[in-house]
Parts: C-alpha cells; structure tokens; sequence
C-alpha cells in the first residue's frame, strides 16, 4: 500500500511546472546561501558547504517530487539560517561560550524502545529541561513575543504536514512546538538524514569519511545552541535525546566529558518493523511511492551501525555512565522503574514529579496502534537476530526478550 497521500499527488502535479530550480541543484542552494546571508548579515561557509552536501545527495533522489524538493531546500535553509543567528549570538554576546552544561543526560537507543517517552518524562521535572522543538529550529535568547510567533509557526506547519502529506505521522511519533524533541534538530550532520528523506547514497558515504574531529564539531554545535537556550534562564539539567546518538557515544564524551547516557533496549526484532513504518512515512512527503526495499536494507544497515558503535563504546566508558532502561522492565511498573532510573542519574524523585507522571506517560487522544510488519521491507527474523547478534549477548543479560509488554510505550 503506497505511503504517497492522494493530496500530496495532486499538488505535486499541479505545483511541479512552476517550482523551478531542480534542474541545477548546486546553483539553487547558492542562490539560498546569498538570501540567507543578506538577511542575516554575516555568513559561515564551512556550514552552509557540509549542508550543501546534504541538499545535492537529496536532490538527486529519482523518486524526489516536487514538493519534496521545496519542503528539503526551505529546511536546510532554515538550519544555516539558525546557525547564524547563533554565531551572531555568540559574537554579541562571548559570555554566552562560558555557560555550564553541567552533567547533561543524553537519552538514546534503537527508535521505537521507548526513547521519546523516557526523554519526556525526565524532561518533565521541574530540575530538568528538555529542549523544544521550536527552539531548536529558532534558537535565541529569551523572548516571549518570539516564542509566540514561532510556536504558532511551528504548529501550523506540522499540522499541514500531518493533515496533507504523512497523517499516519501523528499516531507514530506525535510531536507539537512546545514539546522535547531530538536533539538532531541542532546537529548539522548525521545518518538522520537518510531516514528521513530517502537512501541518499553520495550523502551517507561522504559522512562516513568525516574525521572524529568533524564530528565532534557537530556536538561543539549542539553544545552552542543548548548554552544560547541557558544563557538569562534558569540553569537546569539538560536532557537531550536522539536515537542516533549510540553512533558518537565517544564524540559526546569527548564534547560533554560528565553526560551521562540513558540507554533504552528492546529487542530489535520487535522495532525493526516499526522503525522501517515510521521510515517509509517520512520518506513519503519527500518521495513519490518510496521502496519498502530499500526503506528495510537502509534501516538495518543503519541500526546495526548504531549498536555495534555504542558497544565498542561502551567498553571504554565507567559504568557510572550508562543506565540501562529495559522496555519490558519500564512497561510492566514505571512507577517503580521511573524513580530508579532518577536515582541513577543522581536526580532526586519528588512529589511533584509523582504527582505528573501518569499525565506524562499517557497517549495522547485519538492515537491508534501503529501497524507494522517487517517482511514488508524484505526483513526476516533469522537475518536480524544474526546481525544484532552481538546486541543481544548484551540484552540477553537484563532483558526479557519474548516477553509481552503490559502496555505499549
């Protein structure tokens, strides 16, 4: 069943005659470095190149359409454009390079194992912070009536999105302005490219070619934009999240030296499907009839990259510094395994945080189970358990596997 929405179809045909540019990708991102450099009044070429390469690969998707191609160039847009804002930030004002980001909690592990409620929840207390979507996407210091344009900004654009063009999205991984959100959304660079816009080969393999060095520039990044979000606020502890953080658990060590990573698990024979649905939905708004094919090989190859990536890492980290968050284990009683994984970040569990977790774990109105099966995307059962068989030695060990889940986080 094609994931391409009837709406999306229609526009795309009656758009595609006056969206021009596609022809000449390379001339069609300088055109858009010039507007946002004239309107920004400064520039940083590094960046906008390492996004030039970004927007070349997904240009060269054969399925792109047209309204996948304008959606893609308005987004990398508005990334260089927020990374110079934030230059300019730290130019104003060089107090900002010396704001702490002390002890931050970097949530992560294979999509669909309950990474996103886990952030949520210990975003939620009042010591905590999360940061939001829409201050990700439009990072600057405190001011309300900012806020208020960009939230309500944020939120009509998505729910467009989900209206017209992926409305399976919402019952997968349901997001608004105001909520915590991956941190990828402040990472110039990362595999989450490809799962959200299509294989993008010259991309992928050009990425695997960067130094540690380049990527730890991408988490000196991350660490800019978090210190511009604390800078006139309240400190609080930073939780931050993103699945693909199990690549670069050495890059965020060397970026953050006392993070302390929240390592949610679950078998992967279970979220396999799951994360290849959720695939194939956002390479729909970008795609014309995505192939569950190579939604299914892109997806494994890249899940298996992550693990084997945080288990070598693992190896060199002190124990302190990974908490392991089975799904099973928080299914069956987070109101007793939501206080131990407090304790073990060295958080204090109060009332308040009592009081609000029901609210936090519940979901949200509306939301259907999400459907899936992974011999769809060409996944057998014996092939993921023989390519995620070093992770499961280790899952093996504090995990049970083939239990049912007392309720679907």
């Amino acid at each position: 069943m094609s994931r391409t929405t009837r709406a999306s179809k229609v526009l795309n045909t009656v758009f595609a005659p006056v969206i021009r540019g596609r022809e000449d990708p390379t001339t069609a991102w300088a055109k858009s470095v010039a507007q946002v450099e004239r309107e920004a009044g400064t520039q940083d070429r590094a960046f906008a190149d390492g996004l030039g390469v970004v927007f070349a690969s997904i240009a060269a998707e054969p399925r792109l359409t047209p309204l996948g191609w304008t959606f893609v160039l308005n987004s990398i847009k508005d990334r260089y454009a927020n990374r110079l804002r934030i230059n300019s930030l730290l130019a104003e004002r060089p107090e900002i390079a010396d704001e702490p980001i002390t002890d931050p909690v970097f949530v992560l592990g294979l999509p669909r194992t309950a990474t996103t409620l886990t952030h949520r929840v210990l975003a939620a207390s009042p010591a905590h912070r999360g940061p939001l979507m829409w201050e990700m996407s439009y990072t600057g210091l405190e001011d309300p009536a900012v806020a208020a344009r960009e939230i309500k900004k944020f939120d009509q654009g998505s729910q467009l999105v989900t209206g017209l063009f992926a409305p399976g999205l919402k019952h997968m991984h349901p997001s608004r302005a105001e909520q915590p959100e991956e941190s990828m959304m402040l990472l110039p660079h990362g595999t989450y490219w490809a799962l959200l816009h299509g294989a993008i080969p010259s991309y992928r393999g050009w990425y695997a070619r960067r130094s540690a060095t380049e990527l730890a520039r991408d988490y000196a990044y991350l660490k800019q934009g978090l210190q511009v979000l604390q800078h006139g606020r309240e400190h609080k502890r930073w939780i931050v999240k993103y699945p693909g953080h199990l690549k670069d658990m050495a890059a965020i060590k060397e970026v953050f030296p006392d993070a302390t990573f929240v390592w949610t698990h679950r078998d992967p024979a279970t979220v396999l499907g799951s994360t290849c649905s959720l695939v194939e939905t956002m390479w729909a708004m970008y795609q014309k009839d995505p192939d569950p094919l190579e939604v299914g090989q892109l997806v494994l190859d890249t899940m298996v990259t992550w693990v084997n990536s945080a288990l070598e890492s693992r190896l060199s980290l002190p124990p302190s510094a990974i908490v392991d968050v089975p799904y099973h284990t928080l299914s069956a009683d987070p109101h007793a395994e939501v206080p131990r994984l407090y304790s073990a970040i060295g958080a204090t569990w109060s009332k308040s945080d009592e009081a609000q977790l029901d609210q936090v774990l519940a979901r949200p109105a509306g939301m259907r189970p999400h459907q899936y099966d992974m011999t769809r995307y060409g996944l057998q059962p014996d092939q993921v358990e023989e390519s995620f068989a070093a992770y499961l030695r280790l899952l093996n060990t504090f995990d049970e596997l083939d239990a049912e889940p007392k309720a679907e986080m």
